[in-house]
């Protein structure tokens, strides 16, 4: 038995003492295999296992996304394709639950889209006066991507000639909210969260400046309720991506590649200063005789001497060396011929860690069409669940918002709206349309969408939405230019060339 314990020592990294003592099934819930000894776990819940490490975490995220051109590139991809030039509103009442005519229900429509236009696409809806809806939601979005989540507080002020509308949008970055005075988290507060029993948010404790400002050193904190005591309504959103039951703060994005994305940023800049310092070209000179040394370097505009302390390797230097010196090359050996294959691999990881395709994170297609396209469909997935959570979390409650205030000014008319919860939410029907998907092919695409129309898969409406679009405009569009053209005496229809034709490399 002893050399079979042994043996079976040497092979599994288990003491044969332990033997008896194992009962578990799974190696990876093993601690006495020698390859699962040294790996240190503890059981915490989600606030435990993030709060601690939020603030450098932050710090780190925001520091590659300044300087690591692949990080940048990361969060700079999913702005692009999930917020783009921003979400637009498209008023879609419930017709049947408000008993509405199509016309009806379209004019109804029409009128809340001007309006809402008239709010979002103002400066006067952020209260610095800055940006409108659409440029806040940019922002909104990249800052929840960088450091894992932001506060948009709807304050209401008074209105302005141009904006007759209160409703104002305030932003406050993730650092402001804390616990006051560095107290520490407890079953009531925790990352500056104020909850109740069942985890709910009571109110939002957030510092008066940020914590990092050069300018002034603030210490007070403002205590601002979730809800509206009488109304109910949200005082401030709290955009962020809930992972874990119990999670009070967001994780910025790249917590899970920041190893990596750092190390890779290193490697890179190594590898950047050896094939620079590989193209130098310097010239030494090396005199026989004390008499025919210069100490001056001056017999070119490039020359050094060896006596210089700041001499440094530049393209076309002319060094001079003092009698008896030598030198001795170096050869970097650059360019590294595995650098770029070793490179991807580590971007294929983080594209993994990150749910987008290498493809898109290197921004370079050099696979086939299929390929490709397989790629973009796969990133689409992860933008559409991004841009259903912006959705949910900004964009519907802010319209909500600005709705409730727009019925009670009168500027829209929605009888019923504040005696019926089950009406006020079949006024304020909705979706948002954003920038579309990429097309490898756009004919095949094009072709794709009439066959699904074509075998009532899908409507001309939806897939002007896919498009980024409004039918709505579009059909009006189209019927102007119609009467224009009949007008003008060009009786002859414009015909698409045959879309069944389509071409592309599969």
């Amino acid at each position: 038995m002893g050399i079979f314990h042994r043996l079976l020592t040497s092979i599994t990294g288990i003491k044969p003492g332990a033997i008896t003592n194992y009962h578990g099934a799974f190696h990876g819930g093993s601690v006495v295999r020698r390859d699962m000894s040294g790996w240190r776990t503890r059981t915490g819940d989600a606030d435990a296992d993030t709060l601690t490490d939020l603030p450098k975490l932050r710090q780190r995220s925001r520091d590659l996304v300044r300087n690591a051109p692949l990080a940048g590139g990361a969060v700079s991809t999913q702005a692009m394709n999930v917020v783009g030039t921003g979400l637009a509103l498209q008023s879609r009442v419930d017709r049947k639950a408000l008993r509405l005519t199509d016309e009806a229900a379209g004019e109804w429509e029409g009128k809340v889209e001007r309006e809402w236009r008239l709010f979002s696409e103002s400066p006067e809806c952020d209260i610095t006066r800055t940006q409108n809806f659409r440029q806040l939601q940019d922002v909104i979005f990249r800052s929840m991507l960088e450091s894992g989540d932001v506060f948009v507080a709807l304050p209401m002020r008074s209105g302005t000639p141009t904006l007759p509308f209160s409703l104002r949008i305030q932003l406050i970055e993730a650092d402001r909210v804390s616990n006051p005075n560095g107290q520490a988290d407890s079953k009531q507060i925790a990352g500056g969260v104020e909850r109740d029993a069942y985890g709910a948010p009571l109110a939002y404790h957030i510092r008066d400046i940020h914590p990092g400002s050069e300018v002034e050193r603030g210490r007070s904190w403002q205590r601002i309720p979730a809800f509206g005591s009488q109304s109910g309504r949200r005082n401030l959103l709290h955009i962020f991506h809930r992972t874990r039951p119990g999670q009070s703060r967001g994780v910025p994005v790249l917590a899970p590649v920041i190893t990596a994305l750092k190390q890779l940023d290193r490697y890179t800049e190594a590898e950047m200063n050896a094939a620079v310092l590989a193209g130098m070209f310097a010239v030494f000179v090396k005199t026989p005789a004390l008499e025919d040394f210069d100490p001056t370097g001056q017999q070119s505009e490039t020359g050094a001497t060896a006596a210089d302390e700041d001499l440094k390797m530049t393209g076309g230097t002319m060094v001079n060396l003092a009698p008896g010196e030598d030198i001795t090359s170096v050869a970097p050996g650059r360019p590294n011929q595995a650098f770029a294959q070793f490179v991807e691999a580590v971007q294929e990881q983080i594209g993994v860690g990150l749910g987008i395709p290498v493809e898109l994170l290197r921004m370079h297609f050099s696979a086939s069409y299929s390929a490709s396209r397989a790629a973009l469909l796969e990133a689409w997935k992860l933008f559409l669940t991004k841009r259903g959570w912006l959705v949910d979390s900004l964009c519907t409650p802010v319209y909500q918002t600005w709705m409730d205030e727009a019925v009670a000014l009168g500027r829209i008319q929605a009888p019923g709206y504040f005696s019926d919860p089950g009406i006020r939410a079949a006024y304020q029907g909705a979706q948002w349309v954003g920038p579309a998907p990429g097309q490898l092919d756009p004919l095949k695409e094009a072709n794709a969408a009439v066959v699904r129309i074509g075998a009532g898969l899908s409507s001309i409406d939806q897939e002007a939405a896919q498009m980024g679009g409004d039918f709505d405009q579009i059909h009006r569009q189209r019927a102007k230019e119609e009467r224009m053209r009949q007008e003008a005496g060009l009786v002859m229809p414009l015909v698409a060339p045959d879309i069944q034709q389509g071409t592309g490399n599969g």
